[in-house]
């Protein structure tokens, strides 16, 4: 985070090349394949490399399979990507996520294979006996975290600068819930890491599809509880979940974590940019203190997010180009508000009836309280609610789940007007 400029929305000012391209592009990189098998591939410009997460910092960059005449293989003339990153030894790879989504992903549920990433192939390569991580790890032992380089041979996708109009993001945006909460109720999986960075695009028959890509930090519900083996809270600092930046947070990461992070990837977006593809450069409207997010530490974080959403008169100040995000952002920050204040609440009961009692008093009943929800304030369904509609226009809803819950509220609401009326 010392170094915006990886973080820089959709890439560097030159021609929308990163600075490393022109170190690497042209290269060929040759990694494991199977048992015994080798595959290369040429490598072309970078797309993204970030320092924004500890010791991890992917690099993604664009590639070509080397293959020739008779050996011609299956990626042959498909737009591929490369990352490559360091994770734990022991953490998943997004292949096994993804693999396990493909498992659920049948019949009914075959849509959110469009908001998911395509992963061909996935590879470890473990340090030597002899390298600095080994060394380390035989003098410090449980207390020293052994990490593996690991690759990942995935689809090419684009970044949000490639949609034209505020409705496609808007739909793209959508999307994520989508995928999101179907990833967390069917396959079990909680992704951990929502950023501008890690919101897609995929195009496929002339339908633009926002897709949730890099689960590389992303974990099994059944694990949702256990300390995370890096020691370090996940996520990406701009957008992380305003009670993650506190030093007393002890987990666990909860779904309305991740939510609570697409709230703050668009209030940036709309916020800093003029259009997707246009970063505002003589800012004269707009509210431009997030530009500072990207450099400011855990503690200036907790207290500007905590200011947001506990602000009773708070209201977002979007770019003209994405004026139709008001309605959301203040309709989102206003149930984020609401159980974030009964969240406390709560808090401040559980205390209370924690302490020694009078002789002859019984203990206070502290009423069960939602924490994956805060409440019922900020779940799927709110959200859903709130962002299935947009400037006046329904947005697609793609699970048949979710077509189902927005009809029957509708239904009720109709039902509701039309007594009200009659009385």
């Amino acid at each position: 985070m010392k170094d915006p400029t990886p973080l820089q929305y959709p890439g560097s000012a030159n021609n929308n090349e990163h600075p490393w391209s022109a170190i690497i592009q042209g290269s060929f990189y040759t990694f494991p394949y199977g048992k015994k098998e080798t595959r290369t591939v040429k490598v072309g410009r970078v797309l993204f490399r970030s320092n924004s997460v500890i010791g991890r910092g992917p690099m993604v960059m664009q590639v070509t399979c080397v293959c020739k005449g008779s050996s011609r293989c299956d990626w042959c003339g498909k737009k591929l990507a490369l990352k490559l990153s360091c994770p734990s030894k022991t953490r998943a790879s997004e292949k096994a996520f993804m693999d396990k989504c493909k498992e659920k992903a049948t019949g009914e549920h075959a849509w959110v294979l469009n908001h998911l990433p395509e992963i061909y192939y996935s590879f470890d390569i473990e340090f030597s006996a002899e390298s600095p991580q080994a060394q380390l790890k035989e003098i410090f032992r449980d207390e020293y975290e052994m990490r593996v380089v690991r690759g990942i041979i995935l689809e090419e996708l684009h970044p949000l600068s490639t949609l034209k109009t505020e409705r496609e993001c808007a739909q793209v945006f959508y999307d994520i819930v989508q995928c999101h909460h179907w990833a967390w109720k069917y396959p079990q999986i909680l992704h951990r890491d929502i950023s501008e960075g890690n919101i897609m695009v995929r195009e496929k028959n002339g339908q633009k599809y926002g897709v949730l890509n890099d689960w590389d930090l992303a974990s099994w519900l059944s694990t949702q509880n256990e300390v995370s083996t890096s020691k370090f809270r996940t996520g990406t600092k701009p957008y992380m979940a305003h009670e993650q930046h506190s030093s007393k947070w002890q987990g666990p990461h909860r779904f309305r974590h991740d939510l609570e992070s697409l709230f703050y990837v668009i209030l940036l977006l709309v916020s800093l940019y003029s259009s997707p593809t246009e970063k505002v450069r003589f800012p004269s409207t707009g509210d431009h203190r997030y530009e500072k997010w990207h450099q400011q530490d855990d503690g200036v974080l907790l207290g500007q997010k905590g200011n947001i959403v506990r602000a009773g008169d708070w209201q977002p100040v979007p770019q003209p180009f994405f004026s139709g995000f008001t309605l959301w952002l203040a309709a989102l920050q206003k149930n984020l508000r609401r159980g974030i204040f009964n969240l406390e609440n709560h808090k401040h009961a559980v205390l209370a009836a924690s302490q020694p009692l009078k002789p002859g008093r019984r203990p206070p009943q502290v009423p069960f309280f939602d924490e994956d929800t805060l409440g019922g304030y900020f779940s799927y369904e709110k959200v859903v609610m709130i962002m299935h509609w947009f400037n006046q226009e329904e947005l697609k809803t793609w699970g048949q789940e979710w077509q189902v819950t927005l009809e029957e509220a509708f239904s009720e609401d109709w039902e509701s007007e039309a007594s009200e009326e009659s009385y």
